[in-house]
């Protein structure tokens, strides 16, 4: 059996302000998801930004994520800033978000789940581990449930 196991493409939107984080997450979800598209953004701010077409983004060939791979602790608007503004809007809300970050604080933890978040993840120290994190994400976020059709809407 392979390590390929991904059905279709899938696109995650990866937000994290430090870029040896994105490379590693990249890499480990590339190692078991060959065709799938991983987006980034640097910040809150960056990530509304990639949302609405604004910005660097303004003109790009972009679709929503199925997928939001969210930290928490960024520069300009952090991730439980944008946690909250995303899972109020009714545009965005029905993208999941699973929050992928070292913190492990039981505080993060329940204001995470408490503004919406799908799944809370503190980030495995070694890169092994990751790439087992980010297969079973795919796994469960592609492969066992079903996620919401959302038609997207003039942008």
């Amino acid at each position: 059996m392979t390590d390929q196991i991904q059905p279709k493409p899938i696109h995650i939107l990866l937000v994290d302000d430090d870029e040896d984080d994105r490379y590693l997450v990249r890499e480990a979800f590339h190692h078991h998801y060959p065709k799938s598209l991983i987006s980034f953004a640097e910040d809150g701010e960056d990530l509304m930004d990639f949302l609405h077409y604004r910005g660097r983004h303004v003109g790009g060939e972009y679709t929503l994520p199925e997928l939001i791979l969210l930290d928490l602790n960024m520069p300009r608007k952090d991730g439980r800033e944008v946690l909250r503004e995303i899972k109020t809007s009714n545009q965005f809300r029905h993208i999941p978000i699973v929050v992928l970050t070292t913190s492990d604080a039981k505080d993060d933890i329940e204001t995470s789940y408490f503004n919406g978040a799908n799944s809370f993840i503190t980030k495995p120290p070694t890169f092994q581990r990751l790439s087992e994190v980010t297969k079973a994400i795919g796994q469960y976020w592609f492969n066992v449930v079903t996620v919401c059709e959302h038609e997207e809407s003039g942008q």
